[in-house]
């Protein structure tokens, strides 16, 4: 009975009024600052009365341009994008070739190794050992299979033989400048498609009534024409606050970052692509081995004999990465009530903790 008559009990809390100015000062104070945190911080910065999401993207881009060159092995070239642009195209990223090195001729044979590894030997006892031997018993260079034999390199250094394409590429004399200058005012068009699923949301980063002579003449500008698809190199890595020949030299990657943050509130058309770029490779003097970027590829064909003969090509570029991300987020009652909620239960803890603090009873 005495545990069915506490049930059916109800009790209030004693209310005290202190007449004090310290003290009040006190508990309005820290009212002020909570109801500051949840209005400024959580519902102003945070937006914590909405549900959020996070962006799904799809990028294809088309580079355009067409340069100029007359190079010793190649002679004189016209580069348009299907010579520059390798591959065509990438996963959210595109490759354009600013300068190069060329081995002209070459054929399946034997000839002595490059000097420029800095190995000169005269005795067969001497040929370096770099790798461990393969399965049929010789030695794996980075240029060629090793045949054990010491041949003439010039008339006064002997080097390894190896069996590879000759003749073998010397990769030491980059052009100072790049070859494909021109290619700072190719431009290319990024189109980016998005999607919040949660929301049911699409949008593209060309904007609906934007037609074709339209996109044939604009250039993204920041100021003049911030919502123009069409980049022009150049811009995009001074942007960077990089040069761009300088960058062409020994090539690099750069960031196209695409930010796609908005607030689903508003109206659809505030919600809309904010581009920015930088560079991502190291730069830094002190730690960096192997600078810029570079690869190899090949142009194969077969001379009138019918021997298969290729051009070696190793480029040097800069590759381009499209970066997307963004969350979007919008009203719900679920975070709001849950926030409220515990913005009042953080104001009911003022008047306790102050007691404590004070010393006071109540």
């Amino acid at each position: 009975m005495a545990c069915l008559s506490c049930l059916l009990e109800y009790g209030t809390v004693k209310i005290i009024v202190i007449r004090n100015k310290a003290v009040g000062s006190v508990f309005r104070l820290i009212q002020f600052l909570i109801i500051l945190y949840v209005i400024g911080y959580v519902c102003v910065v945070r937006k914590s009365y909405q549900v959020k999401d996070s962006v799904i993207s799809t990028v294809t881009t088309k580079v355009k341009g067409t340069g100029f060159t007359n190079i010793s092995g190649l002679g004189a070239h016209v580069w348009d994008v299907a010579d520059y642009n390798i591959p065509p195209e990438g996963e959210s990223s595109f490759f354009v070739l600013t300068n190069m090195i060329i081995t002209p001729n070459q054929m399946q044979s034997s000839c002595p190794e490059s000097q420029a590894k800095n190995v000169s030997f005269t005795k067969y006892f001497d040929l370096p050992v770099f790798d461990q031997l393969n399965a049929s018993g010789h030695i794996t260079l980075l240029k060629g299979i090793q045949t054990g034999l010491c041949v003439n390199y010039s008339e006064t250094v002997k080097t390894c033989e190896v069996l590879s394409w000759c003749p073998l590429e010397i990769d030491t004399d980059l052009p100072e400048n790049p070859l494909l200058a021109a290619a700072e005012n190719f431009t290319v068009l990024i189109k980016n498609t998005v999607t919040y699923p949660k929301f049911n949301f699409h949008k593209r980063n060309i904007l609906p009534d934007v037609n074709s002579s339209y996109l044939k003449q604009c250039e993204f500008n920041r100021i003049t024409d911030p919502h123009c698809p069409i980049f022009r190199l150049k811009d995009m890595v001074a942007e960077a606050e990089e040069d761009f020949q300088t960058m062409a030299t020994r090539g690099g990657v750069l960031g196209i970052l695409i930010d796609w943050s908005c607030d689903l509130d508003f109206p659809e058309h505030y919600c809309g692509p904010k581009y920015s770029f930088c560079r991502m490779d190291n730069k830094n003097p002190e730690n960096n081995v192997a600078p810029g970027y570079n690869f190899r590829f090949a142009k194969y064909y077969k001379t009138t004999d019918d021997v298969e003969t290729r051009t070696l090509i190793k480029s040097y570029g800069i590759r381009f990465d499209v970066i997307v991300f963004g969350t979007a987020g919008k009203f719900n009652i679920v975070p709001t009530i849950v926030n409220v909620g515990a913005a009042l239960t953080i104001l009911g803890l003022v008047s306790p903790v102050k007691s404590a603090v004070l010393g006071l009873g109540v």
